[in-house]
């Protein structure tokens, strides 16, 4: 009973994903390639063009007035593969006309290739001659559509003695054309990639050449651009199957990263990124010649059988750890076989790499990142190999993964310890000091982090308060912001968002602290005031140094900070330029209320709570005038004043950036020492 099969139906399902946009034309160039070898005995005499159409030249075969130079920007409508192979005859269109033809079963071929052909271009247009039964020159042609199938057939006679196929992929659709690479040179490279089988087969491949407009690319010529040595095979048993590997050791420029290509019926279905699969593989390598980049091609009759049809993936499971066909290998078996030859192959430049690898963290580690330092020893050192050439960014992101893990083991590590049913069994102690161990340097590499930080933010306040190259300097409130967040207060960020040591040591044992928020909501006072200083904060002791018998707590003092941009030379006499005066103003509103703590305890004789001014400010000659206008003293290295207002009873200090910047490198210099930093 014959049965019907539909074409549409057939389409609708066969896959094919936007990644694999040039399949279709890498199967035309397959069946080019399957054609030449019927007839040539050798490959000098094959020919085999790839033409890229654009839509320039289709405008220009329509008789519109156009640039006619080619370039990569134009998009592509269509290609053209011809061959000088065995052309359409009788038996090839037979089997082009059978869905799911085993016709060339024997070359791998699944009869599906044509439809691929269908689902990224609107039509596909064949011109061909061949030789029939009769050893006569035949002429075929024909169109093939979703719509119509096979139309348009016509047979004649030929007088050209020379056999060979042109196919024309007409009309690329959008989707598969915005996936596809652009260029001639990237469309030959996937071409070879695709290819790359027939190249280092015995025998060699046929003279293969993309064509551009004039710009024509010999695949023989990337092929050798992309070798670096001859290739070694190698076969591998994997739960009793057996799998064939070639070894590729490629130009370094020819790809980026090492590469894995499954093969199926010597064509690649799937490339995988080998880059950290092996210890030392990360990317180039050198040999005794030169550097180069790893790849291997993956074949089986294991693999043949279980393509799917369209080519695009295997019918293998990831694992069959608990599987009922588990004699049968995985993927992660066959990963797991071919990662084992392909570092045996690689051995002698693995090793390299490996030393270089652990060096770039050693110096890495030294020179920008310690805090790293002390949990290097609890890292594989399978994955301290890192690829020599990764970027600071890159490395710091994976130690930073590194530090993570170790911290979750942590938590797990410690629950089991605690969880002991025996405290008195040797193992438990061995167990213990090994978990406080790693907690030890934990920490230590935390205190390094916080110290790092403060050497990123003392480059970050240097570059504030240079002048950019427009000559103009960066507003107050950027490095107000670097200091403490804008309109925020203690309850509203961590501590590790504030770098309020930059000022003050002491400022971080706050009670209260306000970023540019009004007096009058601070619930540290009962003042209506809507004045909003730069910083205010409340500091509370409950436990002074001297304490005098019948002492009543808590003691506290207030501390005001105002910033001034970098340069600025306004100051004057009044409340509105005289940035001594806005700090004792705020210090003096803040008084007017009832002062109390954070949590509303009462602070005795509030009215006289002690006041600190902290002015930051380049010294301009207006700001200097107003300093002398306030009876206060130039510091020792002459990039301050300091004084006491007796009236305000506030210690009063007017800091330039020059000086707000070495002192914080002063105070941190011992600790930016301890771990290798440079302190400017």
């Amino acid at each position: 009973m014959a049965i019907n099969a539909s074409l549409t139906g057939r389409l609708r399902n066969t896959s094919l994903p936007k990644r694999n946009a040039l399949l279709p034309l890498f199967e035309a160039v397959v069946n080019a390639i399957q054609a030449v070898d019927a007839v040539h005995d050798g490959m000098e005499s094959t020919q085999i063009a790839v033409t890229i159409n654009r839509s320039h030249q289709l405008l220009s075969q329509l008789g519109a007035d156009v640039d006619h130079s080619a370039t990569p920007l134009d998009p592509i409508t269509g290609f053209v593969v011809s061959d000088n192979g065995e052309g359409f005859h009788d038996g090839n269109m037979s089997s082009f006309e059978t869905l799911d033809s085993e016709y060339k079963l024997a070359y791998g071929c699944r009869g599906v290739g044509r439809l691929l052909w269908l689902k990224a271009f609107d039509k596909v247009e064949v011109a061909s001659c061949y030789k029939d039964q009769q050893d006569k020159s035949r002429k075929r042609s024909f169109v093939f559509s979703a719509n119509a199938g096979v139309s348009q057939q016509a047979v004649t006679g030929c007088d050209d003695p020379q056999t060979g196929s042109e196919v024309r992929l007409i009309s690329f659709h959008e989707t598969y054309r915005k996936a596809a690479p652009k260029t001639t040179s990237a469309i030959a490279r996937s071409l070879l990639e695709h290819c790359l089988w027939y190249f280092v087969r015995p025998g060699g491949a046929p003279n293969i050449a993309v064509i551009d407009g004039p710009e024509r690319v010999d695949l023989t010529s990337v092929y050798d651009e992309y070798m670096h040595c001859s290739a070694r095979t190698e076969e591998i048993t994997v739960k009793e199957c057996p799998f064939n590997l070639v070894h590729l050791r490629l130009k370094a420029t020819a790809k980026n990263v090492p590469q894995l290509y499954w093969c199926a019926d010597n064509r690649v279905v799937s490339e995988e990124n080998l880059s950290g699969r092996i210890r030392g593989l990360g990317g180039r390598l050198r040999d005794a010649d030169a550097e180069f980049m790893y790849a291997c091609f993956l074949g089986s009759p294991y693999l043949d059988e279980r393509v799917r049809m369209e080519r695009t993936g295997f019918n293998i499971p990831e694992s069959t750890e608990g599987a009922f066909d588990e004699h049968e290998p995985s993927l992660s078996d066959i990963r797991a076989g071919v990662l084992a030859a392909a570092e045996q192959h690689l051995l002698p430049s693995l090793e390299e790499a490996r030393r270089a690898g652990r060096a770039r963290v050693e110096t890495f580690v030294d020179s920008k990142a310690p805090r790293y330092r002390p949990i290097l020893r609890h890292v594989d050192e399978d994955k301290l190999s890192v690829d020599p050439e990764m970027s600071d960014k890159d490395l710091e992101l994976q130690l930073h993964r590194y530090l993570a893990d170790i911290e979750h083991e942590l938590l797990t590590e410690g629950q089991q310890v605690l969880d002991s049913s025996d405290p008195d069994d040797p193992e438990y102690d061995r167990r213990l000091r090994a978990y406080l161990d790693k907690v030890d340097d934990v920490k230590k590499s935390d205190l390094a982090a916080y110290v790092s930080r403060r050497r990123v933010i003392l480059d970050l306040l240097a570059r504030a308060i240079r002048m950019d190259g427009e000559g103009r300097y960066a507003k107050e409130d950027a490095i107000h912001s670097l200091i403490m967040p804008l309109r925020t207060t203690s309850n509203d960020v961590a501590p590790g968002a504030c770098n309020l040591w930059l000022i003050d040591e002491g400022l971080a044992f706050h009670n209260f602290l306000a970023s540019d928020k009004p007096i009058k909501t601070m619930p540290i006072t009962g003042s209506t005031s809507r004045k909003e200083p730069d910083l205010l904060a409340l500091k509370v002791s409950h436990g002074p140094i001297l304490v005098s018998e019948g002492e009543s707590l808590p003691l506290a003092s207030i501390v005001v900070v105002e910033f001034k941009r970098p340069a600025r030379d306004d100051a004057a006499p009044g409340i509105e330029k005289d940035p001594l005066s806005q700090a004792l103003q705020y210090l003096e509103r803040v008084r007017e209320g009832r002062v109390t703590t954070a949590s509303g305890r009462p602070i005795p004789r509030s009215e006289q709570v002690p006041g600190f001014c902290y002015v930051v400010s380049d010294l301009t000659r207006t700001v200097q005038e107003r300093c002398k206008a306030g009876n206060l003293r130039p510091t020792q290295d002459g990039l301050g004043f300091f004084g006491y207002n007796d009236n305000y009873k506030a210690y009063i200090e007017v800091v330039s950036f020059d000086r707000l910047l070495n002192m914080a490198h002063q105070r941190n210099r011992a600790f930016f020492d301890r771990l290798g930093l440079p302190a400017s």
